[in-house]
């Protein structure tokens, strides 16, 4: 299928889509994508996150945030796990849709490639470009490699496959390893730093045996005051942000805790059907979008989570 839909790209005029709050991934493989063929134009409907703001800049990639679908032969989505993370934008039949997050029944009827195994869409792009013979520029190879660092965690949660893919694209584009961290290394603003510490003043745990379940609230950066509830000695961390009636909500944890069987993306893919909302992702980060009360529904999380660390205790008493 991958050949397949490189040729499609090679023709016509080419609208590619990224999720809202864009991340490197995205902003990675739509890079690759803009290099490596004509006449494509690049497009988030809900902007870009801090770190593909900066990466963008240094590769002098300029991305919109709004275009007119129907003057597009074909449209591309890319690392986006279901059409309302691209609102407000309404998502035409038969779009090619590019994701390595858990499967969507939301995306049948389009041209759709989905490889869950794969820890970044960044890989998939890079192999379909492999595929068709395409020989990538220095810059795309770049942005494809801060995809890949980025989505496993600064290797945290690497496979074999994206060592290889990373190894084989650094020595074909002659590429240091210190270009791709100097590319996504970002110096925590006085703002972040701010919603850190206010996270660590909301917060509220529960425990379950030897494990720690956090959540707090927010009003930006929530992704990063997960990762500062780990750092605090979290396994689990849920940081909600509420903005009139619309909710979010990011889900971080720990490497051995996803070894576990834990899958964040699954957990809040459920609750996102359950309670009428969008959620998904991958085993260790994960999001919640929607509209609804963010503290009904960081409770929600919660509770999920305590259940997973129950049923792992009861299977460890079954074993003795």
């Amino acid at each position: 299928m991958l050949s397949s839909i490189a040729s499609d790209l090679a023709k016509g005029r080419k609208l590619v889509l990224m999720h809202g709050n864009a991340d490197p991934d995205a902003l990675g493989c739509a890079y690759a994508i803009f290099a490596s063929f004509p006449d494509v134009t690049v497009v988030t409907p809900g902007g870009m996150d801090r770190i593909s703001k900066l990466i963008a800049e240094k590769l002098r990639f300029e991305v919109a945030e709004s275009a007119d679908l129907d003057s597009y032969d074909r449209i591309v989505i890319l690392d986006t796990s279901s059409p309302d993370q691209l609102a407000p934008l309404k998502v035409p039949a038969d779009c090619i849709v590019i994701d390595h997050h858990s499967r969507s029944d939301r995306w049948n009827g389009h041209t759709y490639y989905c490889d869950e195994t794969k820890r970044s869409c960044a890989e998939i792009v890079y192999r379909m470009l492999k595929e068709a013979g395409i020989k990538i520029t220095r810059q795309a190879g770049l942005a494809l490699l801060a995809g890949m660092l980025t989505d496993s965690g600064h290797f945290k949660y690497a496979t074999p496959e994206l060592l290889r893919a990373f190894a084989d694209i650094l020595a074909e584009q002659h590429i240091d390893i210190d270009e791709v961290l100097d590319l996504t290394d970002v110096e925590q603003d006085l703002s972040e730093r701010i919603s850190q510490l206010k996270g660590a003043q909301r917060l509220r745990f529960e425990r379950c045996g030897d494990h720690l379940i956090v959540i707090s609230y927010g009003s930006a950066f929530e992704s990063s005051v997960c990762k500062a509830m780990l750092s605090l000695g979290g396994d689990v961390a849920f940081v909600g942000s509420q903005r009139g009636e619309q909710f979010r909500v990011s889900a971080r944890a720990r490497a051995e805790t996803v070894r576990m069987g834990l899958h964040l993306g699954k957990m809040l893919e459920d609750i996102g059907v359950e309670t009428s909302n969008d959620g998904g992702g991958h085993g260790g980060a994960a999001g919640l979008v929607g509209i609804g009360d963010v503290e009904a529904v960081l409770n929600i999380c919660m509770a999920r989570a305590l259940d997973f660390f129950r049923a792992q205790k009861q299977v460890e008493k079954g074993k003795r």
